[in-house]
């Protein structure tokens, strides 16, 4: 009877951990500046590509061993539960090889290896389905190193995306609403209500995309979509910036520079913005640019520095902890990009080691249960220059997987009421 219990338990826990929802790991410390690259995909953004389309996985180890690593590539629905398919039937070739492609460091005070896998490549000629797809790093020992997410998509539908303001006179001057039309054309679609499944993202951030929305009316071939609070976000603030493309010199938010076992850059100190009128200020919508002055390939010349953040802001004694946030760790949440207050200058301070560049970042606060708060520094306003993407999955009748069939893009620069 035990036995029995037992196996009966072992089945429950492995069917819920099958279907769980997979995240994002994040590197050690020693390895930096994780990106993907595509003729339509900027470095730094999230990688949402065609099917077929070649693109590069470029990261840094901040080693001088060399060290070898490993991918694996892996299919899941659009709620990134694992789908039913094998590896044949959505790769060609195979993956768990060696990358191979690494150059050195050149001219810089930072030693690190540089890193560059190619899909396709001649063991994986290519990935054949759409959907949502995860790729892992492991190192020689077949330890996880990273993850990282990325989806291929094929256009059957046209995706209108419109931004507006928050309809919801209590929220109207702090949220931002999205408006979705989806055309199907000539593509039959059975049952949208179900077989349907959109994701709203905002600003590249996948942790706070809105997922499963469903179709408010169909009328003809339209799908539409004009909700009063489902598709909404909060507005937040255009992000801070700096740039160290110059190590050498002070440049645009960094107050001085110190030559150390590195370059040290000392940014401004930030003050809060929720309580100040909105104001206009040009950003990447948190993404991030490696770039660097009299340099030829800042993909092994771009140097590293210790930069130095300072916010003035009270000490928080409910449990609640201050994080500088941005595409450049892919939003995570960590010690790394924690602030710790100062007593003696009355600020909370961040050493991060980045490379030069051109970065977006915000200060957020999550409280002791863990809840994520974007503006309660930075302010939130409808005015605030934001970017959306809009994904749209299709599962037909009796299909194994979510094919990713429509994609849609929209800024609220032109945002109406």
């Amino acid at each position: 009877m035990i036995k029995t219990v037992s196996i009966n338990l072992l089945i429950v826990l492995l069917t819920f951990q099958g279907f769980s929802q997979v995240q994002e790991t994040n590197p050690p410390e020693y390895i930096k500046t994780i990106t993907f690259k595509s003729r339509t995909s900027p470095q730094g953004q999230l990688p949402i590509l065609r099917l077929g389309e070649a693109f590069y996985l470029e990261f840094d180890v901040l080693t001088t061993d060399e060290p070898d690593f490993y991918y694996v590539i892996e299919h899941y629905n659009y709620d990134w539960t694992e789908s039913n398919l094998v590896k044949m039937e959505y790769m060609l070739g195979f993956d768990n090889f060696r990358i191979v492609d690494y150059e050195n460091s050149f001219n810089a005070f930072q030693l690190y290896s540089h890193y560059r896998l190619p899909i396709p490549n001649r063991q994986t000629r290519g990935l054949k389905k759409t959907g949502n797809y995860l790729i892992s790093i492991y190192n020689e020992d077949e330890e996880l190193m990273f993850t990282r997410k990325f989806m291929i998509y094929k256009q059957e539908v046209a995706v209108g995306v419109e931004v507006k303001r928050k309809r919801d006179v209590r929220f109207i001057e702090e949220k931002q609403t999205v408006d979705i039309v989806i055309n199907s054309g000539s593509l039959n679609l059975n049952n949208p209500m179900e077989t349907i499944k959109t994701v709203i993202i905002q600003n590249n951030n996948l942790n706070t995309s809105i997922k499963d929305v469903k179709p408010q009316y169909i009328i003809g071939k339209e799908l539409i979509y004009r909700y009063l609070n489902r598709t909404s976000f909060w507005g937040s603030n255009e992000f801070r910036f700096f740039e160290s493309k110059d190590v050498r010199a002070a440049s645009i938010g960094v107050q001085f520079i110190d030559l150390k076992e590195i370059y040290h850059g000392y940014l401004f100190t930030d003050i809060v913005r929720f309580d100040r009128p909105y104001t206009y200020n040009p950003d990447i919508n948190g993404n991030f640019q490696i770039t660097a002055i009299d340099r030829d390939n800042v993909d092994i010349e771009a140097d590293y520095t210790n930069m130095h953040f300072s916010l003035l802001y009270p000490k928080l004694n409910d449990g609640s902890k201050i994080y500088i946030y941005g595409n450049y760790n892919n939003y995570a949440l960590n010690e790394g990009n924690q602030l710790t207050y100062n007593s003696r200058s009355g600020n909370y301070q961040a050493i991060m080691k980045l490379k030069q560049g051109f970065y977006n970042y915000k200060y957020v606060i999550v409280d002791g249960k863990g809840n994520l708060d974007e503006g309660k520094i930075s302010g939130d306003f409808w005015q605030t220059e934001n970017n959306y993407k809009v994904l749209v999955y299709y599962r037909d009748l009796g299909a194994r997987y979510d094919k990713l069939i429509g994609f849609g893009e929209a800024t609220s620069v032109n945002i109406s009421n």
